[in-house]
């Protein structure tokens, strides 16, 4: 995979700070299985970015892993996202910004939350869907 090709930082406090980062993301990703409004994808995402500048071995361990390593490996290496991943990321993002417009009074905070979900569902929508397996 291309992740050989990104150097690992070599500065210990940027390397710990990242792998902060990553196992904080790798916890709220994983909170994010069984709470609804919190998304899992964007945080094992930036989990992985993380691990990949900081740890090899973490990158490998959570991109192996027989749960998560699929979703990274398949989104990795271009095959797509299957058409179920895709309508579960865009119905559970929808919902919770929804939820969050109807608590959130101010107008421009709205309209940022709205204007972001219109794109990434753009994103989501424009990634090559995967055959069902």
């Amino acid at each position: 995979m291309a992740h050989r090709d990104i150097p690992a930082y070599r500065n210990p406090l940027v390397r710990y700070l990242l792998l902060a980062v990553g196992w904080l993301s790798v916890a709220l990703g994983f909170i994010g299985i069984f709470v609804p409004v919190l998304p899992t994808t964007p945080f094992l995402l930036l989990a992985a970015a993380c691990f990949v500048r900081s740890s090899r071995r973490f990158y490998d361990w959570l991109v192996m892993h027989p749960r998560l390593g699929p979703w990274f490996r398949d989104y990795l290496e271009g095959n797509g996202i299957p058409l179920k991943g895709k309508v579960y990321a865009i119905g559970t993002m929808w919902l919770s910004i929804g939820i969050s417009c109807w608590l959130v009074p101010l107008l421009w905070a709205r309209i940022g939350m709205l204007t972001s979900a219109t794109l990434v569902t753009l994103y989501i929508l424009h990634l090559k869907t995967r055959p069902s397996r």
